[in-house]
């Protein structure tokens, strides 16, 4: 049973009504204040899902639930948002993004996977891991790491995260919303709002999400190597959370 941030049945099925107001036209700036909105997290409102995704396009980043925490995220294509994301989470270019896919059907666009891995893969997901993968030559060089040419790829299972990867029609540039200094990512969106409402463009409430990243599961080698240990299960690599 794929676990779903709460929800309450206070929470209205609209965007909230709270002004925005953004510094100019597009959002290749940091916007004045973000926007605010109210998305049921088994049933998204698909007008709020292209809301959403019309923000992202314009050159937004979103903080969205996910089923292992909240994440920032933004368009695969966006070179400023992407340095925006790593100047709120205090990321170099060698602290890989993931790439939020819908499934593992695109996966061959963007990294290299033996049939060993994939079934590992595919046994596993969608579900609360990145897996570390060597990258295709496709894969923008600003994406992938430096001198490793790997990619972090993740296939979520939360209905707003797979609703606006459906809409935007490809996958997302995003990071797990851990503040520089903090060891447990955001779960609240009022806090997020708060702490951020001048630094990113939306926030998506859903409820509360899991105070837990996901697992980070290195696949290059001829081994899985444990990056970082999350809510995914280890049992499916043969791992312990002292592999770490």
């Amino acid at each position: 049973m794929a676990f779903i941030c709460g929800y309450s049945a206070e929470f209205a099925l609209e965007a909230s009504g709270k002004p925005t107001h953004y510094a100019s036209g597009n959002f290749s700036s940091p916007p004045v204040m973000s926007q605010f909105f109210r998305i049921h997290p088994d049933n998204p409102q698909p007008r709020l899902i292209n809301q959403a995704v019309q923000i992202i396009n314009d050159g937004g980043i979103v903080a969205l639930p996910t089923d292992s925490s909240y994440a920032l995220a933004c368009h695969l294509d966006d070179k400023d948002a992407v340095e925006r994301i790593r100047r709120i989470r205090g990321l170099d270019e060698k602290q890989l993004l993931s790439l939020l896919v819908r499934d593992l059907s695109e996966l061959s666009n963007f990294a290299i996977v033996d049939n060993r891995n994939y079934r590992l893969i595919k046994s596993v997901t969608p579900g609360p891991y990145v897996f570390v993968l060597q990258a295709t030559k496709e894969v923008p060089r600003r994406l992938s790491h430096p001198s490793r040419k790997t990619i972090g790829l993740r296939v979520p299972n939360h209905a707003i995260t797979l609703a606006l990867l459906e809409a935007l029609g490809q996958p997302l540039l995003g990071s797990t919303l851990i503040m520089p200094g903090d060891t447990h990512p955001l779960n609240d969106a009022e806090e997020i709002r708060e702490k951020l409402e001048k630094q990113i463009d939306l926030v998506i409430d859903a409820g509360a999400c899991p105070m837990e990243p996901s697992t980070v599961i290195d696949l290059t080698g001829e081994e899985p190597v444990l990056v970082r240990p999350g809510l995914g299960s280890l049992e499916p690599f043969g791992l312990t959370a002292d592999s770490a």
